[in-house]
């Protein structure tokens, strides 16, 4: 028997708060209420064929709850006409808060509404969207706003973080919530102020007009000849992107390896110069526009996150060369093959086709199942071979 039961209605009404259904239209001075709920009850077989499961059933359903019951007449061939329960509804949100026990919970979402149409209704299509999250966040709301006010009154305003002065509000607070305010700042500033191409938390400063830490880029030059700094041989430099956008170097080979030690020990190469690799963010790379003039290589793992990387940095830079990502070098170092542990999926469109050939075998386990060939397993007299011929 699946009748509906004081718990099943409970449990819809749970569904929808979790929802944010309940609080939602209170946003805008509306209502859910009443509010009629699904309801499941015997039909006219059960009655007949199991009346005493029926009436105990009727009986408990009517024990005294914030709800109202709608009821039928249903004739019995003995007992007679019988009234059943046939729907429920909520008639009020206190009813249904008092069900759920969370009286308290929208009180403070009343409070949080009260602030925010006083002090920047602009907030109030997030409120309305978002008001558990609200919720999660009472005891943080008047900083939030605080925040939201400072920013309206410095719109791109060309400082750190933590050089944000509010009033109880410390920096490291607003570096935890970039989050919500990123999604608040879209709402209150004009299109003008927001840089609508930097999305996501770490690119926060940039959106909205902060400074924020430069990215760095370390680098060795790999010929003797060409001194990036008086009396040191390949030293290993660390610029700030902008600045390294503006070297002048005789160089005409740019070779990029994720591995510290192949970078440390990557032989010298006549007007050549080795990076160490930046993972899947090549952005403050590509303000280095002379690297366009270079013949750029690439050295990543044999594996499917390598090529996704190197299909990546090729948004930037559509001419990089992969280097040792080939089945030759993966064949001649099958002693260290292993295991690479979340192969990516996505589809690639910027590989060769020997390098998509190769993709597809990793991706679809073709050769062995998660196959990985990390680069610092490539022999060093493989490499030397390699450059020999480049």
């Amino acid at each position: 028997m699946n009748w509906s039961t004081q718990g099943d209605i409970k449990k819809q009404l749970v569904r929808l708060w979790e929802r944010g259904d309940l609080l939602r239209p209170l946003v805008a001075g509306g209502s859910a209420f009443p509010l009629r709920l699904a309801f499941k009850g015997p039909g006219s077989g059960d009655v007949t064929d199991r009346f005493d499961a029926v009436r105990v059933w009727a009986a408990e359903l009517s024990v005294p709850a914030p709800m109202q019951l709608e009821w039928r007449g249903v004739r019995h061939r003995v007992q007679g006409t019988q009234h059943l329960p046939c729907g429920v509804q909520i008639a009020t949100l206190d009813d249904a808060l008092r069900l759920l026990g969370k009286r308290r919970d929208a009180d403070s979402f009343l409070q949080l509404l009260e602030a925010t149409r006083s002090r920047c209704p602009a907030l109030l299509p997030w409120l309305e969207r978002r008001p558990l999250q609200a919720l999660a966040l009472a005891s943080d709301w008047p900083r939030l706003l605080a925040v939201v006010d400072w920013m309206l009154q410095h719109p791109r305003p060309g400082v750190y973080l933590r050089q944000v002065d509010v009033a109880g509000v410390h920096t490291k607070f607003i570096e935890s919530q970039r989050a919500v305010l990123a999604e608040w700042f879209d709402l209150v500033l004009a299109p003008a102020q927001v840089q609508a191409d930097c999305t996501g938390v770490g690119q926060f400063a940039a959106r909205y007009g902060f400074l924020d830490k430069p990215v760095r880029i370390r680098f060795r030059v790999l010929d003797p000849a060409l001194q990036l700094l008086a009396g040191l041989e390949s030293p290993d430099v660390t610029l700030d992107a902008n600045s390294f956008a503006r070297l002048q170097l005789a160089v005409k080979r740019v070779f990029i390896t994720e591995n510290e030690t192949n970078f440390l020990a990557f032989p010298r190469v006549q007007a050549s110069l080795v990076l160490f690799g930046a993972g899947y963010g090549w952005e403050g790379l590509a303000r280095a526009k002379w690297l366009h003039q270079c013949s750029v290589h690439y050295w990543g793992d044999i594996d499917t996150h390598g090529f996704g990387i190197l299909d990546q940095l090729r948004s930037h830079f559509p001419g990089v060369q992969s280097f040792l990502m080939d089945r030759p070098t993966l064949d001649a170092h099958q002693a260290h093959w292993g295991e690479e542990p979340t192969p990516l999926q996505a589809e690639l469109t910027r590989l060769s086709p020997a390098e998509a050939a190769l993709y597809a075998d990793l991706r679809h386990n073709r050769i062995r199942s998660k196959l990985r060939l990390e680069q610092e397993r490539v022999a060093y007299s493989w490499l030397t071979r390699t450059l020999q011929r480049t």
